[in-house]
């Protein structure tokens, strides 16, 4: 039984679409957090109603206000998102004629897709077996090479025993990864330097990959050593049609987790951009893939490029994409899924200046970034010229223990790359989260470092760097006055 807060009075003229766009009229969001207030925001331009679903810790969640409806799906923090069959239920008992399933929990589960389809909801994403496929990681590499893209050196099936690996490591040389081939987010995955690490962690990453994604299988392949990780994302609607949004460069990770992303990457020339966005294409084409998607890349330190895999879902990051190119990919998501067309060609696609995004983590970094979870007891958003806050947190907010520790998203744009880094800055110092520790400081401290200022950064920023989590914890009183009187005079109306 589903039980509802109440739902707001309708517009009369809800019904009355303009430009002949959408079709769908409802969409039940599959998510929660700040992509779940995003996407309810994309349903409000397009005069679409939004349900919200929210298990009890999440009663007080900003989703579960700004949605047009809303239904608890249980006691459980987590379970309630993660049952697909009861999710479309709702959907289909609550006149909703689409799903969106956002980033996580059920984003890249083809079930969820499925079941949408046989109760004639549509699923605001690539077909089930698209999901299926290129969430195994050893089919989407033969694809990959299938198309004439470059993959990683690698096994080309499930790995049967250790001394397969050993004989497979030995061959295409030392270090290697090995990999879960369902995995994803960074969890199950091993580097091995030599024979001895790799039958160390050989049993250790079968098992994760037997708890995390529920199936023992993994695979191997070369490590490329200090990468840069570089994405790009495509769109393509059920016509045909397939163009990429150029790219975004995630090479400041942490234990594979992204910290910052930026579009387009300042370390690609116009001639490697270009190749890149070819590729991407001609992936997502061989794949016959539909909706938003992201092909992501390797590039070593000889600037060659190398497949690493497809995310079939909208990305965390997407908002740095749509600061350089100006185009709602959510808005495009739910024109896809509706049947229609996309609303530009390759040709029409413009980047304009450079956007970073920071993911505010509450975590904190000088404790191995252990998550800091309670009461926001004050918070304030940035605001000014090229800043974009993305968040799920209000003052009085209870951040619950059960979820990830992302809270907040800030995205910054500028005409030039040094004018983004101190508008980094600016928008970093101008964002109030107390009761909470967060990341923000230590992003500070990553903008003061030569290599990034530079643009000359790969995956191995954060561990090369462990004095960025020697910051202050304290800011100075001459700052704090300033911030307390910023906040005042914005409650009083000034």
């Amino acid at each position: 039984m589903f039980s509802s807060l109440p739902a707001r009075v309708g517009d009369p003229a809800r019904q009355q679409r303009h430009s002949g766009w959408p079709l769908i009229r409802k969409i039940l969001i599959a998510n929660r957090g700040e992509i779940a207030v995003r996407i309810v925001r994309a349903c409000q331009e397009a005069d679409i109603e939004s349900v919200a679903i929210y298990a009890d810790a999440d009663r007080h969640a900003l989703h579960v206000k700004k949605a047009t409806e809303a239904y608890n799906i249980g006691p459980d923090p987590v379970t309630g998102y993660l049952n697909a069959h009861r999710i479309v239920n709702l959907a289909a008992a609550t006149g909703c004629d689409a799903l969106h399933p956002g980033y996580g929990f059920l984003s890249e589960n083809p079930e969820l897709a499925s079941i949408c389809q046989r109760r004639g909801i549509k699923f605001i994403g690539p077909g089930a077996d698209v999901i299926r496929s290129m969430g195994n990681k050893i089919e989407a590499r033969r694809s990959m090479q299938a198309a004439g893209i470059p993959v990683v050196p690698g096994s080309d099936a499930n790995l049967a025993s250790v001394a397969e690996a050993v004989a497979l490591a030995a061959n295409i040389g030392y270090p290697v990864m090995l990999k879960a081939t369902s995995g994803g987010g960074g969890r199950g995955i091993r580097r091995c330097n030599n024979e001895i690490e790799l039958r160390r962690n050989y049993d250790r990453v079968l098992s994760e990959a037997s708890k995390a994604f529920g199936s023992a299988e993994i695979f191997l392949e070369k490590c490329v050593p200090s990468p840069r990780h570089i994405e790009v994302q495509v769109l393509a609607d059920a016509h045909g049609n397939i163009v990429h949004l150029f790219e975004r460069d995630c090479s400041i990770q942490r234990r594979h987790q992204k910290l910052i992303e930026i579009a387009p990457s300042p370390q690609l020339s116009d001639t490697q951009r270009a190749s890149l966005g070819d590729y991407a294409v001609k992936a997502a084409r061989a794949v016959g893939y539909r909706n938003a998607g992201t092909v992501e890349f390797l590039m070593d330190q000889d600037e060659q490029f190398y497949f690493m895999e497809m995310n079939t879902r909208l990305q965390v990051e997407h908002t740095v994409t749509e600061s350089i190119t100006g185009i709602d990919i959510v808005r495009e998501q739910i024109r896809i899924a509706d049947g229609q067309t996309l609303s530009f060609r390759q040709e029409d696609i413009q980047r304009r200046g450079f956007a970073m995004q920071f993911r505010i983590n509450a975590e904190d970094p000088k404790n191995d970034f252990l998550p800091s979870f309670g009461r926001i007891t004050r918070y304030f958003a940035p605001g000014g010229p090229g800043v974009r806050t993305d968040a799920a947190i209000y003052t009085g907010y209870t951040i619950p223990p059960y979820y990830d520790s992302m809270c907040a998203k800030i995205t910054v744009w500028a005409l030039e790359w040094e004018e983004l880094l101190n508008r980094a800055r600016r928008a970093l110092l101008d964002t109030g989260v107390y009761g909470v520790k967060t990341t923000i400081p230590y992003y500070l401290e990553v903008l003061k470092v030569p290599t990034f200022r530079s643009a000359h950064f790969h995956t191995g920023f954060v561990e090369e760097h462990p004095e960025l989590v020697n910051y202050r914890t304290s800011r100075p009183t001459r700052e704090l006055a300033a911030v307390i009187a910023a906040s005042l005079a914005a409650h009083a109306g000034y």
